[in-house]
């Protein structure tokens, strides 16, 4: 054993004396660990009756390295094992322990599975590793939502505590005023302006309160006059379908950077103007004689209640999707 434990620290610190080729021998373990605690003991026997200072911590920073990598790699196999123990509750899996799924966590997957002989054994990890990247893009932006929604509902919160009525709507003109009356703060008050108008127990002073409220948004909303409500004009007025769609791709495509982009033109993300659609079709159902979509009130129209379906389904499958796709592939790699 010392023989070939002797073999195996040659072999790592000159053939092979990258980190990432050592996680290609240790991802066997039944192997590794019939002799792991011997290659340890070796290393430190070596180091301990090595005269040449710069050898020995060749081999001290060698068995430290190696059991790093080593612990990682037991962290995440016994990851995988309770994965593959529980493959109907990744969901669960994933919530519970979400720290662990990290880049480190997937290339240990592509190491693993260029390892495996058998390709249905490789097609398995593959399809794994697929599921549980959903499932970890699927519990992130569940976070995030309820991230966007807590700062959303303490806002909101705030506006009901105040003092007086007419306290509550200088808050959201205030708030409209420095930009934070945000598309998710909208949404909770229409919504909550929804369920007290259907209520047929609430009392008639709250449901005259959440009206006052829902009023006060909707005139701060055509104060501060979204880039997205414009857009959405814009597109609805456009009648050829193809013209449309090519006009909404025209509205994604500078990303993060509008600077080589016309001046004139508006732009957002899929993930915003998806929002404000949202925001729209609750304003409609509210209230389907008034809304500040379209200042002709346009909205009763069921073609533009259509275009604005229809522009819903294609920013979800064409681009939150595929954006969801995209993140999942660079998380993978």
């Amino acid at each position: 054993m010392t023989q070939f434990c002797d073999k195996m620290i040659e072999f790592f610190m000159h053939e092979k004396p990258q980190t990432k080729d050592w996680r290609k021998f240790l991802v066997f373990r039944d192997d590794w660990k019939k002799y792991k605690e011997n290659f340890f003991n070796r290393c430190q026997v070596r180091a301990d009756t090595e005269d040449d200072p710069v050898m020995k911590q060749k081999l001290v920073g060698l068995a430290r390295k190696m059991k790093k990598i080593d612990d990682e790699i037991e962290k995440h196999m016994e990851l995988l094992m309770e994965i593959q123990e529980n493959p109907l509750d990744i969901d669960a899996v994933v919530a519970r322990r979400r720290k662990e799924f990290t880049s480190d966590f997937f290339r240990h997957l592509n190491i693993l599975q260029d390892a495996l002989d058998s390709l249905n054994d490789r097609d398995g990890i593959a399809r794994l590793g697929a599921r549980c990247l959903s499932a970890v893009r699927a519990y992130d932006n569940a976070i995030e939502q309820l991230e966007t929604l807590d700062v959303a509902q303490s806002k909101f919160d705030d506006i009901l505590n105040s003092p007086s009525l007419d306290e509550a709507c200088e808050k959201i003109k205030r708030l409209a005023k420095s930009k934070e009356l945000d598309s998710s703060l909208i949404l909770l008050i229409y919504r909550s302006w929804a369920a007290a108008k259907e209520s047929t127990s609430m009392r008639s002073e709250v449901k005259d309160i959440m009206y006052h409220i829902y009023m006060t948004t909707k005139r701060s909303l055509r104060s501060i006059a979204p880039p997205e409500i414009k857009l959405l004009k814009y597109l609805l007025n456009i009648t050829d379908p193809e013209e449309r769609f090519s006009a909404l791709a025209t509205a994604f495509s500078p990303g993060d950077n509008h600077d080589n982009k016309d001046s004139n033109a508006l732009y957002t993300t899929p993930k915003e103007l998806h929002k404000w659609i949202k925001i729209m079709l609750d304003a409609y159902h509210l209230n389907k004689e008034e809304t500040d979509l379209m200042e002709a009130r346009r909205m009763g129209d069921p073609v533009v209640i259509q275009r604005l379906f229809i522009l819903k389904e294609t920013i979800e499958e064409e681009y939150m999707k595929q954006l969801s796709e995209k993140e999942d592939q660079e998380a993978k790699e």
